[in-house]
C-alpha cells in the first residue's frame, strides 16, 4: 500500500457520533440513527481535512479475545454483558446504539468503503497490521489512547484523536507523545503496561503511576531495561520501587501480549482505495430512503466524487 491511509478505529468512532449526536435524529419510523448518520458525517469530515487515498474501516470481530483474557482474566471483564461459551462474550452496549451497527455496516458496504475485521482480534490489531505493511503514511483515527503505541515520525505514523466531535483533533505525533507522557510511540505500551489502564481492567503495577513510569522508562530504556534493574543492586531504584516491581513479575510476564497491539493479523485481501462512486448505488438508495439517511450520506457522496 502506497499513498496515505487513513484506519478508522470505527467502534470508538460511531461511540462518539451515538453520544455526541442527539437521538432525536431518527428513521422515517422513529428508529434513532444518530450513530449511522454521526459517523457518516465525521468520514466527510476527515476525509475533507485530510484527503487520504485510502481508507479501512477497522471492526471489533471480537472486542474482548480469549488469548488476552487467558494472559490477564480482568481484561475488559468489566464492560461484559452477557458471556458465551465459545463465542465472543457480549460487550455492554447501549440499547439504541446497537440495532444501529448492522445499517452502519450496510451502508459502509454500498458506498466501497472498506470493512475489515477478523475474528479472534480487535480493530486494534486490525490497524495494528495495516499500519505494519503500509508503505506510506498512515492517519489512524481513534478516540483510544492505547493506539498511541504505533505513532513513528520516522514512517509518517500518526493518531488523529477526537477531542470535540471529528472537527477537533489532536494530531498525535512523537513531540506531543514526549510533552504529555514523556514517552515515544515505540514507550507508549511500556507505560501503559506498567501505569495499569482501569477502562481495560489492566491493573498495572501497584504503586507505579504515570510520571513514575515515565521515570523509570526515561531512566532504564524499556520495560526489559527496567526488570534488569531490579536484579541490579546498584541500580537507581527506591526500595518500595524494587519491591513492587518484583511484586509484579508474574504481571509483567504477560502483559506485553495483552497491552501491545498484534502486528500479523491474517489480514483478507480488500480494496483500500477511497471510492469516487457507491459501489452498489442501488443498495445505497433503499439505505437512505429506509433509514433517513438524507444530508449526512450526501455530503459524503459529493466529498468522495470531488
Amino acid at each position: 500500500m502506497t499513498g496515505r491511509l487513513m484506519l478508522l478505529d470505527t467502534a470508538s468512532l460511531y461511540f462518539r457520533a451515538y453520544f455526541g449526536v442527539p437521538d432525536s435524529v431518527r428513521a422515517p419510523d422513529g428508529t434513532p440513527v444518530n450513530a449511522v448518520r454521526g459517523l457518516l458525517d465525521f468520514i466527510d469530515r476527515l476525509v475533507r481535512d485530510h484527503r487520504p487515498q485510502q481508507l479501512v474501516a477497522c471492526m471489533d470481530a471480537d472486542w474482548r479475545p480469549q488469548w488476552r483474557v487467558d494472559l490477564i482474566p480482568t481484561y475488559k471483564a468489566h464492560r461484559v454483558a452477557e458471556e458465551h461459551e465459545g463465542a465472543p462474550d457480549e460487550e455492554e452496549v447501549p440499547d439504541t446504539l446497537s440495532p444501529q451497527v448492522p445499517v452502519i455496516e450496510d451502508v459502509l458496504d454500498a458506498l466501497g468503503i472498506a470493512r475489515v475485521g477478523v475474528a479472534g482480534y480487535e480493530a486494534d490489531d486490525v490497524i495494528g497490521t495495516f499500519t505494519a505493511r503500509s508503505a506510506g503514511p498512515v492517519d489512524i483515527v481513534t478516540g483510544d489512547r492505547d493506539l498511541y503505541q504505533l505513532v513513528d515520525d520516522a514512517r509518517g505514523i500518526r493518531v488523529l484523536y477526537p477531542l470535540k466531535g471529528v472537527g477537533t483533533l489532536q494530531l498525535t505525533d512523537e513531540a506531543v507523545l514526549r510533552e504529555k507522557y514523556g514517552v515515544d510511540g515505540r514507550g507508549y505500551a511500556d507505560l501503559a503496561l506498567l501505569r495499569g489502564d482501569p477502562s481495560d481492567g489492566l491493573p498495572g503495577v501497584a504503586g507505579i503511576g504515570e510520571k513514575t513510569a515515565a521515570k523509570l522508562l526515561a531512566e532504564f530504556g524499556d520495560l526489559a531495561g527496567i526488570m534488569a534493574a531490579v536484579d541490579d543492586p546498584k541500580a537507581k531504584l527506591t526500595p518500595s520501587q524494587r519491591r513492587r516491581l518484583d511484586e509484579a513479575r508474574p504481571y509483567v510476564a504477560v502483559a506485553p501480549k495483552v497491552v501491545r497491539v498484534a502486528d500479523d493479523v491474517p489480514l483478507p485481501d480488500v480494496d483500500t482505495a477511497l471510492p469516487h462512486a457507491p459501489r452498489d448505488p442501488s443498495a445505497l438508495d433503499r439505505l437512505s430512503g429506509r433509514w433517513g439517511l438524507g444530508g449526512s450520506l450526501q455530503r459524503l457522496l459529493t466529498t468522495l466524487a470531488a
